[in-house]
């Protein structure tokens, strides 16, 4: 297997790896993240994955131009690092992980950055696999998250979380609101689920979607991708199915 690189030039005849399904739903969620990947290329956007049909990739960008709550300057940030399935346990990421420090290493960075977690959550890889690759961790935000680098520079001051990521709020202190971008092509379709189950349960609920990484870096969660605050204060990042929402709410 090789390492393909997605780019202007052939991302309409692709796969992006995070919905391949052939069906209409799965197409039109990968449709959604293509356009969102359309128009970040030019901000220096990077999507390389395995040539093979799976979750298998590693998505990143330089800390100015990230869709995350980050402050920091002259460093590369991993949007994701996926490898499921099959393809696990063969040093895929590992080989992932050094495309990436390849790059930013050509490209003169000073290092490479990741939010990650203090312990095992959803959609994050594990700090474990980082920290066994040198990377340290230089900041934290509630309620769970912690940003790591590994820095070719060491005089290079460290990234951090933003204060409005450290302080986990959003404006609105009524019910649920859903803070997402298409940087992920499930975000947009089961945000409007979970809205609904709101709007069924008559629970407050707003929805936001992130135009642009001002946005991002101002608004959005430390995972950027998804936020979910609950009376203005941050409760997960993590996309639920229906079923898991609605107990996610009778829990509190």
């Amino acid at each position: 297997m090789k390492i393909i690189t997605i780019n202007k030039g052939n991302i309409d005849q692709e796969h992006i790896c995070c919905a391949i399904g052939n069906d209409k739903t799965n197409q039109s969620r990968a449709e959604s993240k293509k356009d969102w990947m359309k128009e970040r290329f030019n901000d220096g956007l990077v999507f390389k994955r395995l040539d093979d049909r799976g979750k298998i990739f590693i998505e990143y960008m330089p800390i100015e131009k990230v869709w995350k709550p980050l402050v920091g300057k002259n460093l590369i940030i991993i949007n994701c690092l996926w490898v499921s399935g099959k393809f696990k346990g063969k040093g895929i990421s590992t080989e992932l992980l050094s495309e990436c420090i390849k790059d930013a290493k050509k490209q003169r960075m000073d290092g490479v950055a990741v939010v990650s977690s203090i312990k095992v959550k959803p959609f994050l890889t594990d700090k474990k696999f980082y920290l066994h690759n040198d990377f340290e961790i230089v900041d934290s935000a509630p309620p769970y998250f912690e940003l790591l680098v590994l820095k070719f520079n060491k005089n290079a001051k460290n990234p951090s979380f933003t204060e409005n990521a450290k302080k986990g709020i959003c404006n609105n202190k009524k019910g649920f609101t859903f803070i997402y971008s298409n940087q992920c092509p499930f975000m947009e379709e089961y945000v409007g689920l979970l809205s609904n189950i709101c709007k069924n349960k008559k629970i407050p609920s707003v929805i936001i979607k992130l135009k642009n990484n001002k946005e991002a870096q101002e608004i959005g969660s430390p995972f950027g991708t998804l936020g979910i605050y609950y009376n203005g204060e941050f409760k997960t990042h993590e996309l639920m199915s229906e079923k898991k929402f609605e107990k996610f709410i009778e829990e509190g």
